[in-house]
């Protein structure tokens, strides 16, 4: 049985774990090898977020990591962009803020913290990007406020970008892509791995499916949605503010 939400891991526990895998997250062309498609994902979500919102002027990167996501957005746009760097983990903010700083000239802040408390101004950006850390939110009430939240933040015209692990409305359909995301973590290290990996996805994430995701979007007031991608357990999805 999958671990009941009350049971999940704590935000100490969270950041405990990430505090030591920095180097993992530091894989500029790779991404995270866990993630399918990621250096594509990667790709499809700062292609889509230069293309749909102009000028950049103020970026949110929220789990930032080790800063992939900011640098590619930053190859994309070809212009420098001040970013807040949030992450729950201090040494992932440090080794992000390193690594953007040596190529964007822009301002860089970090914010040590949880998307949910820390006190973001309204209308203050014109990119969200979210990159595998919204499956960490946990019933339906924390889905509606992250959400309201991002699109509180964002400056009209603006526009998130999410690329994240989902799971699926139909049991069948769940079990099937779950078994061949397994056969996927297999091909890369072997049975071991994948138990690995699913034993931390169990007790640390709670994904919804995108169907969900693309819908909540639409409640909480964007009215351009866009689904970029979508392979087995992971997809790619965003949405413009109206100006």
């Amino acid at each position: 049985m999958p671990t009941p939400l009350d049971r999940k891991s704590t935000i100490e526990e969270i950041r405990e774990r990430f505090d030591d895998d920095v180097e993992r997250f530091s894989q500029l062309e790779t991404g995270q090898s866990a993630t399918i498609d990621a250096p594509l994902v990667m790709e499809l979500i700062t292609a889509a977020a230069v293309a749909s919102t102009k000028p950049i002027n103020r970026v949110l990167d929220i789990g930032c990591g080790a800063g992939n996501n900011t640098l590619k957005l930053r190859l994309a746009y070809g212009q420098d962009f001040d970013v807040d760097l949030l992450d729950l983990s201090q040494p992932m903010l440090s080794r992000a803020a390193d690594r953007v700083a040596e190529t964007n000239q822009g301002t860089v802040n970090t914010i040590a913290g949880d998307l949910r408390e820390v006190p973001l101004d309204a209308e203050s950006y014109d990119i969200v990007l979210a990159a595998a850390v919204l499956h960490h939110l946990r019933d339906a009430d924390d889905w509606q406020a992250a959400f309201d939240k991002i699109y509180t933040i964002l400056a009209p015209g603006g526009s998130v970008w999410i690329s994240d692990l989902v799971s699926h409305e139909t049991g069948a359909v769940h079990a099937m892509m779950w078994a061949r995301y397994g056969e996927y973590l297999v091909s890369l290290g072997g049975e071991e791995y994948r138990d690995k990996v699913f034993a931390y996805i169990d007790k640390e994430d709670s994904p919804r499916p995108v169907t969900f995701q693309l819908d909540l979007l639409r409640r909480v007031g964007f009215e351009q949605v866009e689904l970029l991608h979508k392979k087995s357990c992971f997809a790619a999805f965003g949405a413009v503010k109206r100006r």
